[in-house]
């Protein structure tokens, strides 16, 4: 897949602004067979699988209206497959959250749940 310099430009403004706010950034772009997530980061217990949308225009949907159910599967089996390697994360508390750049900036913290997110 070639590489979407907007995508990564975008990532790295997510990672500086989680940074700013205290987050430590763990990896970014990790991906296995599964799929991708973007940012994954920690701030005391509590570990973020972090999705990043950039859009120009709302003329396709928000950037959180691109991170449908099919999409968050794939970035919940990813987050599992992080914790099954990791697993030094196991006691952590888990979210899944949207940095959405567009017409307008937003973050959404907890923009999705996953149930029974443990490692096997």
């Amino acid at each position: 897949m070639k590489p979407n310099p907007q995508g990564k430009a975008s990532e790295d403004r997510a990672s500086r602004w989680l940074q700013r706010r205290g987050y430590r950034i763990i990896t970014n772009n990790y991906h296995c067979r599964l799929g991708e997530i973007d940012l994954i980061a920690t701030k005391a217990q509590l570990l973020v699988f972090c999705e990043v949308k950039q859009r120009r225009s709302d003329r396709f949907g928000t950037p959180a209206a691109q991170v449908d159910r099919r999409k968050q599967s794939k970035i919940i089996k990813t987050a599992q497959h992080f914790l099954c390697h990791n697993p030094s994360f196991a006691s952590y508390q888990i979210r899944f959250d949207l940095i959405g750049f567009g017409l307008e900036n937003r973050w959404i913290k907890g923009a999705f749940f996953a149930e029974d997110l443990i490692p096997e």
